[in-house]
């Protein structure tokens, strides 16, 4: 809901909880990054991105999202590995 409406940093607010709830659940933590990430709370989507990563590292979409929220940080050689990393991941292989 308030994904469709774009009110990030709500739907930041709520997910929050249901983190402090699940810690150990992929799915509200990966909606609350990306809740940062468009609500421009990039340090705190980060946090959520690295968590995920730390605790599966072959989580794609969070690879992505951690390189994407490090390139609006203009921290693009941080960025650049976890891209590569979800590249693979998903099977993007550049192709010689």
């Amino acid at each position: 809901m308030f994904f469709d409406a774009k009110d990030y940093a709500a739907a930041a607010r709520v997910l929050g909880g249901l983190v402090e709830e699940v810690p150990e659940q992929t799915g509200p933590r990966l909606l609350l990054a990306r809740s940062y990430y468009h609500s421009a709370q990039l340090r705190r989507a980060e946090a959520e991105l690295r968590t995920i990563v730390e605790r599966d590292p072959v989580e794609h979409y969070a690879r992505l999202m951690l390189g994407r929220t490090l390139q609006r940080q203009n921290r693009h050689e941080e960025a650049e590995q976890h891209l590569r990393i979800a590249s693979a991941l998903a099977g993007d292989f550049e192709q010689r």
